[in-house]
């Protein structure tokens, strides 16, 4: 199992997750839920307090990901599998996003 925080406008979000079998969630957490100035962090994964489920990893994150030659120089240099997402993601997206997400792997 792998883990991240989502974060938005530097604050998070909450919380992805890679299972062992390869599916994900996604959590809102709590303090995100209960504060009704926060916003969903896009319209596919509105604001519940039920974790997003998908066997792939979910088309907003999947978005974020580099294609073609910017992905496959960034998979080389850092050592990650071209179909490894999740690990992609991982490393791209907590400082070189597009907006207001951000992803931050768990420790």
């Amino acid at each position: 199992m792998r883990k991240a925080k989502v974060l938005f406008k530097n604050e998070e979000a909450g919380e992805l997750i890679q299972l062992d079998d390869g599916s994900f969630n996604f959590t809102y957490s709590d303090s995100w839920i209960t504060d009704s100035s926060k916003q969903s962090i896009s319209l596919t994964l509105p604001k519940s307090t039920i974790s997003h489920v998908s066997e792939f990893l979910f088309p907003f994150f999947y978005n974020m990901l580099p294609e073609g030659t910017n992905k496959n120089v960034i998979c080389s240099q850092k050592h990650i599998d071209s179909n490894d997402h999740f690990g992609l993601l991982m490393t791209v997206a907590e400082n070189d996003s597009i907006g207001a997400v951000q992803i931050v792997k768990s420790v």
